[in-house]
């Protein structure tokens, strides 16, 4: 459904930040992406949806019907077309917070309504009761009224997954959704996500290794921009040192646990899972 060949990302100060990044995403994954901060597992989903140009690689997107979609070496319309299918859950859950829950999940479908529409916020009683399923979803139906600054990080995270679903797209892309939450609030987004995965695919960014062994189907490690593992979700420690190195990682308590010094594995890229 996703494909990503040979994508490299090279910074304006010449730092190469993605290096030849290939893999695959099915129907029915819920696959993270593992690694140190600054190992490109952030650009590599800005490049996906197209908010940042790769200098290189392509990334396609299939629907069931065989239409197909590309954010690289696109531009303007053909962009905003392929994006409309692929819903981006942040960290900060980025709600505009002046609005109400309900205003926030109908933007949602911002990019398929008339111009003169989106500037009114203008939508109509069937998109606002298709907005109230995908609320009732991750059960904050009651919350609809409420104005969406006043609620908890976990609330608010809540309202941004059912905006995503209420975008009906054909991939859901998650940066970091649970890395500002405490533990409970954490478990109980992976667990909204793991069943909403079986009927949309969903590609994250995660810290959370012992997380990910629990609620994703795939992993894929990042290691200074290259792709160094792809595979089962529950990772061995020499896979976790294969990505990480001897830097702390996270335990099940969510407290860090230092690993010892070990000689880094080499360095490989793999092939595109298919």
């Amino acid at each position: 459904m996703l494909t990503v060949s040979g994508m490299s990302k090279v910074l304006p100060n010449g730092r190469r930040l993605l290096h030849q990044v290939s893999f695959a995403v099915s129907r029915g994954e819920f696959v993270s992406i593992l690694g140190l901060s600054g190992a490109g597992k952030t650009m590599t989903l800005r490049c996906i949806i197209g908010l940042t140009k790769p200098d290189e690689g392509e990334v396609s997107l299939f629907g069931a019907d065989g239409a197909s979609y590309r954010t690289t070496q696109v531009r303007d319309r053909d962009l905003r077309r392929a994006r409309r299918h692929m819903a981006l859950i942040f960290q900060g859950s980025n709600l505009v917070k002046r609005l109400s829950v309900l205003e926030n999940v109908m933007l949602g479908r911002l990019g398929y309504v008339q111009p003169w529409r989106s500037l009114t916020l203008g939508f109509s009683d069937s998109e606002a009761g298709d907005a109230m399923v995908a609320l009732d979803r991750v059960r904050m139906a009651d919350f609809a009224g409420r104005q969406a600054g006043s609620l908890s990080g976990g609330e608010m995270q809540r309202v941004a997954i059912a905006r995503a679903i209420h975008q009906k797209p054909l991939l859901y892309l998650v940066d970091e959704p649970i890395s500002s939450l405490d533990p409970k609030n954490a478990e109980s987004i992976m667990a909204l996500l793991q069943p909403l995965s079986r009927e949309t695919p969903i590609l994250g960014a995660f810290h959370q290794p012992a997380m990910v062994a629990r609620y994703c189907t795939r992993a894929i490690g990042l290691r200074q921009g290259s792709v160094v593992y792809d595979g089962a979700a529950r990772l061995s420690d020499s896979e976790l040192e294969r990505i990480y190195g001897s830097q702390p990682l996270e335990t099940e308590a969510g407290l860090k646990t230092e690993r010892p010094p070990v000689t880094p594995a080499p360095f490989f890229t793999s092939e595109a899972h298919a």
